[in-house]
């Protein structure tokens, strides 16, 4: 990381960044008494995904926008993606933020989801004004970056107060729940969210946010931790590992008994061995 300019006063501090990644690295960011702020100044690495370790779902990354936002004390799980970018990072002191706002942002779901695009022209343009006051201080510069800081508080707070939540989802009906689980009984192929939606007459979207409303779950860990009930109890039927590898769709035995083990950290030949001497 090579830093090209840095401006740094009591109300925020803020660098200009080059990054050159020859690889792909796997990393964990936490800010506890700052908003990071993320501006990209060239296009953002390919392969870079986000996600809030706390709030979402193991496999859910996200691709990042041009800006987007760090809420203090929220963990951010992050794979950089490879090549070279420039961006500007600013940090905003929650005290900071709180003398001027007298209140805090609260982090909704909504307003977390909305944080890897921070889609809003004001901020940009107020996070650039910081970024040349960095490149050329002039005259009373602290002053001038305490004023910036303190107008993109102010916008920040203006952005997050206009996401509001949705009205709360629908739970499924039974009679769609009885067809997601009477699918997942068949020793068959795991099927896809757009065969489910179609069972249950609703849009994938649709599905998806009832389906979290009913069980408390995505429908991606439901239809995860329902396969590995069903591989469970053919193993401790006495079924082979092969059979049941095949039965379930997997293309090879192996793939099957990688899937089994990352799961449940046992193989499920040790499964089978344990469920007979049960």
């Amino acid at each position: 990381m090579k830093v090209e300019a840095e401006l740094h006063s009591p109300a925020t501090s803020l660098q200009i960044v080059q990054f050159e990644l020859g690889d792909d690295v796997e990393a964990v960011l936490l800010e506890k008494n700052a908003y990071r702020l993320d501006l990209s100044l060239t296009a953002r690495l390919r392969h870079a995904r986000l996600r809030f370790a706390e709030h979402w779902d193991v496999n859910r990354f996200e691709a990042p926008g041009d800006v987007f936002l760090l809420p203090p004390g929220e963990t951010l799980q992050f794979h950089s993606g490879t090549g070279r970018q420039r961006a500007l990072i600013c940090h905003l002191p929650v005290e900071a933020m709180r003398t001027w706002l007298d209140t805090d942002i609260e982090w909704t779901a909504r307003r977390l989801d909305a944080s890897f695009d921070l889609a809003n022209l004001k901020i940009r343009n107020l996070l650039l004004r910081l970024g040349e006051e960095a490149v050329q201080p002039g005259f009373a510069s602290d002053f001038l970056a305490e004023a910036l800081a303190m107008q993109l508080s102010v916008e920040l707070h203006r952005h997050y107060s206009g996401i509001v939540e949705e009205a709360p989802t629908e739970e499924l009906a039974k009679w769609r729940l009885r067809r997601i689980d009477e699918r997942l009984l068949e020793a068959d192929e795991a099927p896809t969210l757009a065969e489910l939606a179609a069972l249950c007459r609703l849009s994938v979207r649709q599905l998806s946010r009832s389906f979290r409303a009913s069980r408390g779950m995505s429908l991606g860990n439901y239809v995860i931790q329902k396969r590995l009930e069903r591989a469970k109890q053919l193993l401790a039927a006495g079924e082979s590992v092969k059979s049941v590898a095949y039965a379930l769709g997997f293309s090879s035995p192996s793939s099957f008994c990688y899937a089994f083990r990352k799961a449940l950290s046992i193989s499920p030949g040790r499964y089978r061995q344990r469920a007979d001497r049960a």
